[in-house]
């Protein structure tokens, strides 16, 4: 691993930024304090301008270089999420219930980095716009930014993303060209019963018993209906009904996940959910209302902005330590709108330490040893693809 001189030396720096951000976790659209400390950042380090209201929170600064060229964007996101934090270091959360346990404040911290040391270098030639994005988990803080008019406000030829990846040996890059993330859709299951005495089951229709089969036989969905080449996911992560030992309760809650990258997989998983749901409900006299959401759209690289990434990670790691992955990973990402309306190229940075405890979870905290690789990626990125002129 090779980061910048430069960033290098101001690399505690950004351990500060990072665990000061960790410290005061804000949730999607609400990162009100988060993106204070960003636009505070980015006038300290003489940005030629700061926009802010894209999505509520969004914050972009823009950095001239010493010539006219174009313009790329890089972006990073902000937001925490509603889980409540187990970790023993000593910059926990001091929000209750809420954490970075996605790494978010690592990206911010990284690209806050690379605008630090972009603006103090300047070599390049054109525009590099730092985009720091809310609302990554769940609400869609990307498409909210597209929606206000991101790329109008900011025009740009290419956009990049990058994510912490702890599956992998920290300082690699892995990179994929066409699906690399896939598209989500959110799952609402009511099963609707009658209640009843749980002493007197016959006097009732039990839809704990009828949800209980749903979720078995939704996972037939992409065992028997899917061709077995295609990739595709339905999870129930959640079930909520009844209150007590002994009553039979109305109704009972589900709430999933599915993920697939073709649309016709997408549609398959549909159908198969509204037809089990629906149908098991019937057969016990039992009613069951389906939503399903389809939230983020699969993350679809493009080869030519790849190819740039890829060749920006390798003069910060070395050729070895840039890696092909082999398949695309299930996780969703809010990048892919984005992506659906400019050419750019989403990588991930291995971040693991061995055992470390992977994203969304309560024990999860970013690796600051790869900070100062990733803010020299990035730079290293704007530098090469906005090249200065002879």
């Amino acid at each position: 691993m090779t980061p910048l001189n430069r960033i290098a030396e101001f690399h505690a720096e950004m351990m500060t930024w990072r665990h000061d951000l960790h410290r005061h976790p804000e949730l999607s659209l609400q990162e009100v304090r988060t993106s204070g400390v960003v636009q505070e950042k980015l006038r300290g380090f003489g940005v030629d301008e700061i926009i802010t209201g894209l999505a509520r929170t969004g914050v972009v600064g823009r950095i001239r270089g010493r010539g006219d060229g174009p313009a790329i964007g890089l972006r990073a996101d902000m937001d925490a999420l509603p889980i409540h934090e187990e970790g023993a270091h000593d910059h926990v959360s001091e929000t209750p219930g809420v954490m970075h346990a996605c790494g978010h404040d690592g990206h911010t911290a990284m690209l806050l980095g690379a605008a630090k040391y972009l603006a103090e270098t300047r070599n390049f030639d054109g525009t590099v716009y730092v985009i720091f994005q809310p609302a990554e988990e769940n609400l869609a803080g990307g498409r909210i930014m597209v929606e206000d008019g991101l790329f109008e406000r900011c025009p740009m030829r290419l956009v990049f993303g990058m994510h912490n990846w702890p599956a992998a040996p920290v300082g690699t890059f892995l990179w994929r060209n066409g699906p690399t993330m896939a598209a989500v859709a959110n799952i609402e299951i009511t099963v609707t019963g009658k209640g009843s005495h749980g002493a007197h089951p016959d006097r009732g229709i039990d839809p704990v018993v009828v949800a209980a089969q749903i979720v078995g036989a939704l996972q037939t969905i992409v065992a028997r209906s899917i061709e077995p080449v295609e990739c595709g996911v339905v999870t129930i992560g959640h079930i909520n009904g009844g209150h007590i030992y002994n009553v039979i309760p109305e109704k009972v809650r589900m709430l999933g996940t599915a993920r697939w990258f073709t649309p016709q997989v997408g549609d398959q998983l549909e159908a198969g959910v509204r037809r089990l749901a629906t149908g098991i409900a019937a057969s016990f006299g039992a009613k069951a209302e389906v939503m399903f959401d389809r939230a983020y759209p699969p993350t679809v690289n493009d080869a030519e902005a790849t190819e740039l990434a890829v060749r920006a990670a390798r003069a910060v790691a070395g050729e070895a330590r840039v890696v092909a992955m082999e398949k695309p990973t299930m996780g969703g990402e809010d990048f892919a709108f984005m992506l659906q309306v400019m050419q750019g190229s989403y990588i991930m940075l291995g971040s693991g330490r061995g055992d470390d405890p992977m994203p969304h979870h309560p024990k999860y905290d970013f690796n600051d040893d790869v900070l100062s690789l990733g803010a020299s990626y990035w730079a290293t990125l704007a530098e090469q693809v906005l090249a200065r002129k002879p």
